[in-house]
């Protein structure tokens, strides 16, 4: 019995924690001609596996559950987007704000999960994104399966 309570503790804190490792939320320095898309997605075991690219103009991103990533660009109209094997989604920008937030969910599929950007209200993302403990770097990746 002795040995299940420091089992439980950990096993605990391993479960609160971040899919993903790295510092926490930050926004970055813009410059007065940039607007920043924050793309974040809220930790969750469903899909934790699961990190389709997620594109906003010209960048591309792998985001994990418990991660998020600023995607840094001129001011303008821009479309973000994301897709698996089964499905895709995308959501469209207008330079009318500097900042935009994108809650990234995976809901259920027959073969894979469907990923889904949900432009998120400036107020609810600033709770939500608080979570996110890293911020993902873009990489180049080959087009999705």
């Amino acid at each position: 019995m002795r040995g299940l309570l420091p089992t439980a503790a950990v096993l605990s804190i391993v479960a609160v924690g971040c899919a993903v490792q790295g510092a926490p939320f930050e926004k970055p320095a813009l410059k007065p001609n940039e607007q920043v898309i924050y793309v974040y997605r809220p930790y969750s075991y469903f899909s934790s596996a699961l990190q389709p690219a997620v594109t906003c103009g010209e960048e591309t991103a792998r985001i994990g559950p418990g991660g998020y990533h600023a995607f840094v660009l001129p001011p303008g109209k821009v479309t973000c987007s994301v897709e698996t094997s089964e499905t895709g989604d995308d959501v469209e920008f207008q330079a009318d704000s500097r900042v935009h937030y994108l809650r990234e969910e995976i809901a259920n599929g027959v073969w894979t999960g469907h990923p889904h950007l949900n432009p998120i209200d400036h107020d609810v993302a600033q709770s939500e994104i608080q979570s996110c403990c890293v911020q993902q770097s873009a990489v180049d990746l080959p087009p999705s399966p």
